[in-house]
């Protein structure tokens, strides 16, 4: 074996995917700092009360480990369906609901099944930044549009890529994420007509992961299913509901695209003890939403604050806030990490994000925020 030979095998080893080669893992920094408003979670835990009731319902599941969980998990579909019916469903049933291990998998699933190799799937930027990961990782292509100077969709722009592209898949945050910026219904409606034409057919998938933050007045998009097959809702378990460890994703949609998702699931996907924990969870709905109040007037306080000391927001129906701008926002964030306070350094160049936590917590914020500006003046 020849050393040019020895050495070509050892630069392609392991066999990965050429284009997937040199790319580093997606990931928020997990570090061990008393103030953590990186990752957008809820930072108020489950009572003791539905601690104990997940931990009985998952008592109960454990006897039958043995056995594979139901499948199709048809329990936790109606629930879920009853608690969106309270949210902004129009009487929504089981059949229109399906959940995986996290929004993570609901939109690989999505994708799987209605992207793939000659399929489009786009969006708009700046948005959540694993979007573009789901897509390279169904060997989905990717297109990009932009965001206008405040983050709003312009309608047209959004109408005309649509049309050039002609996309399989379009997916829209709202509240978007880095931003926090809500979609108004007639731009779902808008782009949901635009997917669907008489010789093209593509879904529009409105992430709607913070969507029991929304400020009052500004709907969900589950109104508007029932007048566009094409829609799909997605909502999660790890924000509103604090159950981040849970993993728990999930999303409204007609039952054909429903049904089309079960296609491409692995067997057996949500384990009994997910299935056990969730169902638990939300016979607890209106207690673990009880501080979605409290969390929505923080981060409206928190916004009023950053304005007057000068910061630029963008307005936000979400559980976090994107600020700025900085000349050295990462400077700023080492600031912040070196006082005990880890945010988020993402969205536009600039710009940083900070979730809202407890009142504690977003006052040891300002006062290491208002540090690290005095210093850098």
């Amino acid at each position: 074996m020849t050393a040019e030979r020895t050495s070509l095998e050892a630069s392609a080893w392991p066999p990965l995917r050429e284009e997937l080669r040199g790319i580093a893992p997606y990931g928020a920094p997990q570090l061990d700092v008393p103030v953590q408003l990186n990752v957008n979670e809820n930072p108020y835990g489950p009572s003791a009360e539905v601690v104990a009731d997940i931990a009985a319902s998952v008592a109960e599941a454990a006897v039958d480990l043995n056995r594979y969980p139901d499948r199709e998990f048809t329990d936790l579909r109606t629930a879920l369906a009853d608690y969106l019916n309270t949210d902004g469903g129009l009487g929504l049933t089981a059949d229109q609901l399906w959940a995986a291990n996290g929004s993570n998998e609901v939109m690989l699933q999505l994708l799987q099944a209605f992207g793939g190799p000659g399929r489009t799937a786009l969006s708009f930027a700046p948005t959540y930044s694993m979007y573009p990961e789901y897509a390279r990782d169904a060997m989905t292509n990717w297109v990009v549009g932009r965001r206008e100077t405040d983050f709003s969709l312009d309608l047209d722009a959004a109408r005309e890529l649509i049309r050039e592209h002609r996309p399989h898949v379009v997916l829209l945050p709202s509240p978007n994420n880095p931003t926090g910026t809500a979609l108004p219904p007639e731009a779902v409606s808008m782009l949901c007509e635009a997917a669907a034409t008489d010789d093209h057919s593509g879904i529009v998938v409105v992430d709607e992961a913070y969507g029991e933050f929304r400020r009052a007045g500004t709907p969900s998009a589950l109104e508007l299913l029932p007048q566009h097959r094409n829609l799909v809702v997605s909502r999660t378990m790890s924000k509103a509901f604090a159950l981040a460890g849970a993993r728990l994703g999930y999303f409204a949609a007609s039952p054909e695209i429903c049904n089309a998702v079960r296609v491409v699931r692995l067997p057996y996907h949500l384990s009994a003890v997910t299935q056990a924990t969730a169902l638990a969870a939300l016979r607890h709905a209106p207690e673990l939403l009880g501080r979605v109040d409290d969390l929505r007037r923080e981060r409206d306080e928190t916004v009023g604050w950053l304005r007057e000391q000068g910061l630029r927001v963008a307005e936000t129906d979400a559980n976090f806030a994107l600020f700025g701008t900085f000349e050295d926002r990462h400077a700023v964030w080492q600031g912040l990490l070196d006082r005990g306070v880890l945010i988020r350094e993402t969205g536009p160049d600039g710009w940083l994000r900070v979730s809202i936590g407890t009142p504690g917590e977003m006052t040891t914020f300002k006062n290491a925020l208002t540090e690290v500006m005095k210093a850098g003046s």
